[in-house]
């Protein structure tokens, strides 16, 4: 009986460590999200246009976005994305992954910051539903910037999503068509509990928040606060 009891404590020991470890993965994730949107919206000259940021339906910040392949281009990253709720606060955000083609991307850059401001509800219903496409499910365009957004074109403002990349420190929109959007919802499931899923996570139905994922929120409030 003394063997069973030992398997026993040296699963549940396997498994609390590999928790732990699935936590704090996605704490650095959360963290880098918020240097991320930190580092944009305090640039001088450049950021997130103020105005944009108070109407979006949500915001989506992907650091790190790796380029991997010798011939044919490609972009792996994760990051966070909030909604804009019914009564005009942030949501917890949830954990996503995009990959994609490098095109829109700076030649012979390894890694880019990307941000997507989703302009409409029928773009945040593609993403609660689980993935979608930029240019496909929702017309995305490379997005202005500055601190207002009265230099965007015709062609921006019938965009549905806003799409920025930053990299060696330049920030401009980006044309990011192709590139696919992710719930990766083993990451908030190690993070808000088994089975949660990202609708319940935009409709507050959770109470376990690392500070770094509120910390994400509560930036996104202070930067749209008229």
């Amino acid at each position: 009986m003394r063997p069973v009891l030992l398997a026993v404590a040296a699963t549940l020991s396997l498994l609390l460590c590999t928790s732990a470890r699935a936590g704090e993965e996605q704490n650095q994730r959360a963290e880098n999200a918020v240097r991320v949107l930190k580092e944009i919206m305090q640039a001088p000259d450049k950021a997130l246009p103020h105005d944009l940021l108070r109407e979006a339906h949500a915001i989506a910040v992907v650091p790190d976005v790796i380029k991997a392949g010798l011939i044919v281009g490609g972009r792996h990253g994760s990051g966070l994305i909030a909604v804009k709720t019914r009564d005009g606060t942030w949501s917890n955000p949830v954990f996503v992954s995009m990959t994609g083609g490098s095109v829109g991307f700076q030649a012979g850059v390894s890694s880019t910051d990307v941000v997507l401001v989703f302009r409409t509800q029928r773009g945040v219903e593609s993403i609660v539903h689980g993935k979608f496409t930029l240019g496909a499910d929702a017309s995305a365009a490379a997005g202005p910037v500055g601190r207002t957004a009265q230099a965007a074109t015709d062609a921006q403002l019938k965009a549905e999503i806003y799409s920025y990349s930053r990299a060696r420190g330049l920030f401009a929109g980006a044309a990011l068509d192709g590139t696919a959007i992710r719930i990766d919802n083993d990451a908030n499931q190690a993070v808000y509990g088994e089975g949660v899923t990202a609708r319940r996570v935009f409709d507050g139905g959770v109470t376990q928040v690392p500070n770094a994922v509120v910390e994400f929120r509560d930036l996104l409030e202070e930067y749209t606060a008229k």
